[in-house]
């Protein structure tokens, strides 16, 4: 590493201009023949996706999803509302892949509620929603937009609609995000060039990023949210790790070091931990792509590209601007503000160390009972997916969800599709006995009439619950008319399935839950792995899969009760409780793993480093925590600064993605570095070390603390590199 940051020194000019073209020719690839996300929600091998492969293979017009237009006034049946809405009706037939628009006022329809205030028009789409260009939808919602009166409301909803107000990557939330890194940055460096560096790298990553997923959406199916959460971590990784750089650039040249040699030790350092902290991010990511299912594998993949990009950045681009800055890193002081890297025993966090160390068990016991208690609320975690009831009222589709559900009913936002295959000169009276017995089932509202495919081998039938789609009533209920109603009233054994929206967020939880267990013990063992061989310990590995459970178990924690319980929901502007997205924990998890396990890999090496050089377990774990507590706590800050402005976002998975991350980050930097890692520590002594002969002769050896140079032969010095978020 210490040599790739010399090549890039002595070619500073060729490494910028070659990001700066890259910067301009994968942005303008990006707006000229960037290609469209979607959420393909997908469940191989589930009920609700082989109802949908029945429809598509043989229900065609029906496979596509619809969106509603929902209209409210005194008297919907007023001629004057009935020709504002067949107008609009016309309009929205007229629209790109729209196959047909119902008509509300016919005499069958049962489109009109009881008192005649709300009714609805079906928009029938010739494919799923999250496939649609935006193109259409923005036309749609448009065009709903300006039918409102003062005397008639019209709003747009359905799943489709709701997906397409998601807030993209850019929005108040990153702003403010970008903002709060700037004061830490300040605070940390006391200088504006200094500062300026990180997040000129961060915005240089962002850029090439976002703007390679939408060229790759061209070939690939890629995940709308993805951009949203490849924007946070990048954002967030990419001020971090050009952090840690420039901070050990700046020891460097505290201590005398020339340019080359400080950007060379720099690299062989912070940049050995910031490639490790890396690559392990990326192969967390990687394992969500085992698990099955596209939507996971999409937004792995997004998120996964930044970080290659951040990486790439960091080890390259940030070298070469150092190279070019030079000593004047430290120029535009802020007054007060500028601090030098020596003198580490001085500091408050020195003393800190030895008050933990004094008393271990006090508080290693308190830590621990504290993350366990907010762990606890895991227990109640529901996976599933929020319906547009947990978006804001601004939103046209949360409008029209309350429209209807104030006109028809909670569960009519979220109907069942029963789709069955009738067999060659079969008669539907044995699917006509099931439905006759879903539609006596607690919880069920109303069963429509039967209809028949062109063909006469598919029937289909939509069944609309009583309650709402996130509410955990439907899912029980979705659950006993699968397992028990169908198979007890289906004499002739039929080919019935359950399908609908509502269905396929629940056969997604259900499969994603039944891998987790499988995802995360994978993720620790190779945690458990790395730092054994990194670290040449038995006990270190053990204890920081433990400390990562903990800090990740109490972010889950957090999410359950804000998200589910609606603890403080207000506070976040979340207007209802609801499960918690299905994708969420497996990908929290796979981001955190490398972000958690880079602070205990960061601060154990420094601590290693002044084991090995004194033999004293206690002063190398109080030496090794003031010389990265305060890198640690600024890495955090920012951290925490970025996901959690996400709390800000209108999209509830947004705001749930980022108070995770958030809060395992608080978590991971505070009780379990500052106070759980000392504390246990100590009372472990020399214990830390411990590692079997023969375990060492077959394991490889993997140096993060540096080599030496390649360039001179003489060994540069090799303080342990500060942790990297």
């Amino acid at each position: 590493m210490g040599g790739l940051g010399r090549w890039c020194v002595r070619h500073r000019w060729f490494v910028i201009a070659v990001w700066t073209v890259a910067l301009v020719v994968v942005v303008g690839l990006g707006r000229t023949v960037g290609g469209d996300t979607s959420l393909v929600f997908e469940v191989p091998g589930a009920e609700s996706q082989r109802a949908f492969d029945l429809l598509e293979d043989r229900f065609p017009e029906r496979s596509g999803d619809t969106a509603d237009i929902v209209f409210a006034a005194a008297d919907v049946a007023d001629p004057e509302m009935t020709a504002a809405i067949n107008a609009l009706r016309v309009e929205v037939a007229g629209l790109d892949h729209v196959v047909g628009v119902s008509d509300p006022f016919a005499a069958d329809s049962r489109t009109l509620s009881a008192d005649g205030s709300i009714g609805y028009a079906t928009v029938q789409f010739d494919q799923r929603g999250t496939s649609l260009p935006d193109a259409v939808l923005i036309d749609l919602k448009g065009l709903v937009a300006d039918a409102n009166t003062p005397v008639l409301q019209v709003d747009a909803g359905g799943r489709a609609i709701q997906f397409s107000e998601i807030e993209g990557p850019g929005g108040r939330s990153e702003r403010i995000g970008l903002t709060v890194a700037v004061i830490v940055l300040l605070v940390s460096f006391g200088s504006i060039v200094a500062m300026g560096l990180p997040l000129l790298t961060a915005l240089f990553s962002l850029g090439i990023g976002l703007s390679a997923l939408s060229v790759l959406a061209n070939v690939m199916e890629l995940s709308d949210f993805g951009p949203r959460v490849a924007t946070l971590v990048g954002l967030g990784v990419g001020i971090d790790y050009a952090l840690f750089i420039v901070t050990r650039f700046r020891a460097g040249l505290h201590q005398g070091l020339s340019v080359p040699d400080s950007v060379a030790r720099s690299m062989d350092t912070s940049g050995r931990a910031v490639l490790f902290a890396g690559i392990t991010v990326v192969i967390s990511l990687s394992g969500m792509l085992l698990m099955g299912v596209p939507i996971v594998g999409a937004l792995a993949i997004g998120v996964a590209v930044m970080v290659i990009v951040v990486l790439a950045a960091t080890l390259t681009l940030v070298p070469a601007a150092l190279a070019v800055i030079g000593h004047r890193i430290d120029t535009w002081r802020v007054p007060g503000l500028h601090r030098d890297e020596s003198a580490h025993r001085e500091s408050g966090w020195f003393r800190w160390s030895r008050i933990v160390q004094r008393r271990p068990w006090p508080f290693a016991i308190i830590a621990t009972l504290v993350l366990v208690a907010l762990t606890i609320p895991v227990f109640s975690m529901r996976l599933g997916s929020a319906d547009a009831g947990s978006s804001p009222r601004s939103q046209t589709s949360r409008r029209a969800y309350d429209l209807l559900a104030e006109g028809f009913g909670p569960g009519f936002n979220g109907p069942f599709l029963v789709a069955a295959e009738i067999p060659a000169g079969g008669d539907l009276a044995s699917l006509q006995t099931t439905l006759d017995a879903i539609a006596g089932e607690p919880g069920i509202v109303a069963v429509t009439p039967i209809t028949l495919n062109p063909a006469g081998d598919t029937a289909i039938a939509s069944v609309v619950p009583q309650t709402s789609p996130q509410d955990r009533a439907t899912s029980d209920l979705l659950t006993r008319l699968r397992s028990e109603v169908i198979p007890n009233t289906n004499p002739n054994d039929l080919a019935i399935h359950v399908g609908g929206v509502t269905a396929v967020f629940q056969d997604l939880g259900t499969k994603l839950a039944s891998r987790l267990p499988l995802f995360i013990a994978a993720v620790i063992g190779l945690s458990f792995l790395l730092l054994m061989v990194v670290f040449r310990s038995i006990v270190i590995p053990i204890k920081a899969a433990i400390m990562n459970l903990l800090s990740i178990g109490a972010a889950y924690g957090i999410m359950v009760a804000i998200f589910q319980w609606g603890w403080g929901k207000d506070l976040i502007g979340l207007d209802a409780t609801g499960p918690i997205q299905s994708f969420i924990p497996m990908l929290l998890f796979a981001v955190l793993f490398g972000l958690s396990m880079d602070y205990e890999v960061f601060l154990l090496s420094r601590i290693r480093e002044e084991y090995l050089a004194s033999g004293d377990n206690a002063t190398a774990v109080a030496d090794g925590l003031a010389a990265t507590a305060r890198v640690i706590t600024a890495a955090a800050a920012i951290m925490v600064a970025v996901f959690g402005s996400a709390a800000l976002a209108d999209d509830r998975t947004t705001k749930l993605f980022g108070i995770g991350l958030a809060a395992a980050i608080f978590f991971d930097a505070t009780l379990v570095r500052s106070v759980l890692v000392p504390a246990t520590m100590e009372l472990l002594g020399k214990s830390n070390w411990w590692y079997p002969q023969w375990l060492d002769r077959i394991t490889p050896h993997i140096a993060i603390e540096g080599e030496p140079d390649a360039e001179d032969g003489h060994p540069v010095p090799q303080p342990a590199p500060e942790p990297v978020a």
